[in-house]
């Protein structure tokens, strides 16, 4: 599936929910899966700063889209677009999305959407192409 989208992304720094040391995959001391944090909702956790978002109704400035290693390195953050994400349990073509409580993609109940669907996932920690509809 592909799109002719260019998407939109800022550059903050992340905080320690985000840092987490991946390594490279395959290498002793790497983690297992590699994937850390990335795909996954992201809030506004302090100045020029972000962190995971924990809750439907945080705010949600966008989807990380790299794997900070430590924390204060720079963290990638997609604001508009269509941007792969983490599931956090089986998501239907055309629902809205909204964060769980590790940031990944579910179908919105009470807290705010934050994007839609484009795909159809089975279960949890499946990608899913997501048009991103970020506001506040």
């Amino acid at each position: 599936m592909s799109y002719d989208e260019t998407l939109r992304t800022i550059s903050l720094n992340a905080d320690a929910s985000l840092a987490v040391y991946t390594g490279v995959p395959g290498i002793p001391g790497s983690a297992n899966p590699n994937y850390g944090f990335q795909y996954r909702f992201v809030k506004v956790s302090g100045v020029g700063q972000v962190g995971l978002s924990t809750a439907g109704a945080d705010i949600s400035i966008g989807v990380m889209q790299n794997k900070p290693q430590v924390t204060g390195q720079a963290a990638t953050v997609a604001i508009a677009g269509v941007t792969n994400m983490m599931s956090g349990a089986a998501v239907v073509a055309g629902a809205q999305i909204e964060s769980d409580a590790t940031g990944r993609a579910i179908t919105k109940a009470s807290g705010v959407a934050r994007g839609v669907a484009l795909a159809t996932t089975t279960g949890a920690n499946q990608l899913v192409p997501v048009l991103l509809t970020v506001t506040g």
